[in-house]
């Protein structure tokens, strides 16, 4: 970042930065701040992206003032407002639970919106009879919270009942699988971030 005047505050020009370096040279310029602390991004359009990203990562912790609006030039003002991101809802988890059963809803519904972040969130439906088959879990254990209908979870010696507020440890590479029940399932699933578990629906209790 550069800046003529030592009392003004310093600029980062993104403009001579390939598109690929630009976000993370703009997120580590705002991680260096001090709370309080701001900076003015020179860029040659509206960065619309970037402020998305702000908002998802950063929501009410961060200052967003244009300075200058185009058309070939557009300057904002970031501000570094707390000295980290600031808990918040994410969701209320009985509005999903209303959900359950809903047709054509399957799979993973739901994921953190928190771009860095050590811990991965799904909640992931079934619909009425849905099933995921038989699979050895991965490297990691994973805490799953059922929301809403009912179902089992089948393991090595025997079936589980899944009900609503029933909080489930699936130990890491314990083999598992799920059934819906006539309602249909949803639950919401923790573990330490990795590759997205996506697990899709792949039967149901018919057998189709």
């Amino acid at each position: 970042m550069t800046s003529t005047d030592p009392t003004a505050v310093p600029e980062l020009d993104a403009r001579g930065l390939s598109r690929a370096d630009r976000h993370p040279a703009i997120m580590a310029a705002y991680a260096g701040l001090p709370v309080g602390g701001a900076f003015i991004l020179v860029n040659d359009h509206d960065p619309l992206p970037l402020r998305g990203e702000f908002e998802a990562g950063h929501p009410g912790s961060h200052g967003w003032d244009y300075l200058d609006r185009g058309p070939s030039v557009w300057r904002i003002r970031i501000t570094k407002l707390a000295s980290t991101p600031l808990p918040r809802v994410l969701l209320n988890t009985r509005d999903v639970a209303a959900d359950t059963g809903a047709p054509g809803a399957s799979g993973a519904v739901w994921n953190v919106p928190v771009p860095e972040r050590d811990l991965d969130s799904n909640i992931i439906a079934l619909e009425p009879g849905g099933a995921i088959d038989a699979f050895a879990g991965p490297e990691l254990d994973v805490m799953i919270h059922v929301l809403g209908g009912t179902g089992a979870l089948s393991t090595e010696r025997g079936d589980l009942e899944l009900v609503p507020g029933a909080l489930v440890w699936l130990p890491r590479r314990s083999r598992r699988a799920f059934t819906a029940g006539p309602e249909g399932l949803r639950y919401l699933t923790v573990h330490q971030k990795r590759q997205s578990l996506l697990l899709q629906p792949t039967r149901t209790l018919d057998g189709s």
